[in-house]
């Protein structure tokens, strides 16, 4: 149930993410308009006119004014007119559609594998500090930081799909198509993604839960007799969870960026490739509808942790 303090969160949200869904899309138009070369002569094809030129400018009203063009496609964004792709002539929203199911698919997938295993690793390193088992830990989740997601995608992809072939080294299929065979297509990438996030989640964890274990509040827990286990599980988690849920936001943004080089390693049609070879070709309404989703994703995302923050510490406001 959303309370008052909860609404007036999701307003406040809300009006921040205004500026940021037009900065971000509007650094990116002015990139792309920077870029050498003209699309309205790619466009045109070889050995085209000067008047075909100028006609395919003014049919895509690429000679308008920068700041009249980027407005009237924010416009028709707004109302989910992303409009159709230059090259292709495919509408962008379409593109998307299919491209990013295999994408989300992919970020959480390697969301479940980071928080599953991160979160005990963390736990029990912070339960023995200074021993073996912390130093182990903290030397992998040092190793898993520093290694590259897409080397680590080519190691993953050398030695399960070529060398062993127990999961596919390329490719996708979608979810609804046949669900099983996605989560195999999706294996390797979202292992490739973890990586670095089971290490980040890993190492958060472990400080942020070494430092409540040395608080007053656990020494009173300990005089009341309350086991060590109890205490780290149950007290320990909770009283870290804004910290916790602060690290698996950054993360998931952190990942469906991401996407972009894992989804090169692994030639998997999602978002990343869509954004790759729209900016190869220069096509902007492909480029633009892509950030313009991500960036809606992201404020969802965040949005969805602020309300989660007033749940697990009612002080937030």
């Amino acid at each position: 149930m959303l309370t008052a303090a909860r609404r007036a969160v999701i307003r406040r949200r809300l009006l921040q993410a205004v500026p940021v869904l037009v900065l971000a899309t509007l650094v990116v138009f002015g990139l792309l308009k920077l870029m050498p070369g003209d699309i309205a002569i790619t466009l045109a094809g070889e050995n085209a006119t000067d008047e075909r030129i100028n006609e395919i400018r003014e049919m895509y009203g690429l000679n308008r004014p920068f700041l009249v063009q980027y407005g009237s496609w924010l416009g028709h964004a707004l109302t989910g007119d992303l409009s159709k792709s230059l090259a292709s002539g495919e509408a962008v929203a379409t593109s998307i559609a299919r491209s990013f199911p295999n994408t989300l698919l992919i970020v959480l997938l390697a969301m479940g594998v980071a928080l599953l295993l991160g979160i005990p690793l963390g736990i029990l390193a912070a339960s023995k500090p200074d021993s073996l088992l912390d130093r182990l830990v903290t030397s992998i989740a040092s190793l898993g930081i520093a290694v590259p997601s897409f080397w680590l995608a080519m190691i993953l992809v050398a030695w399960f799909a070529l060398e062993w072939g127990w999961f596919p080294a390329t490719g996708s299929v979608a979810l609804g198509q046949d669900p099983v065979k996605a989560l195999h297509h999706a294996v390797l990438p979202a292992l490739a993604l973890a990586g670095g996030g089971l290490a980040e989640v890993s190492r958060q964890l472990r400080s942020s839960m070494v430092e409540y274990l040395s608080s007053s509040p656990v020494r009173t827990l300990h005089a009341k007799g309350l086991s060590p286990m109890s205490i780290l599980w149950k007290h320990g988690l909770k009283n870290v969870g804004v910290n916790l849920l602060t690290v698996a936001t950054l993360l998931f943004n952190r990942m469906l960026a991401a996407t972009v080089v894992v989804e090169a390693v692994f030639a998997i049609p999602g978002m990343g490739n869509l954004i790759v070879n729209g900016a190869l070709h220069r096509d902007l309404p492909v480029v633009q509808g892509v950030v313009f989703v991500m960036v809606l994703v992201v404020i969802t995302v965040n949005l969805m942790a602020d309300v989660l923050y007033t749940v697990l510490d009612p002080r937030i406001g």
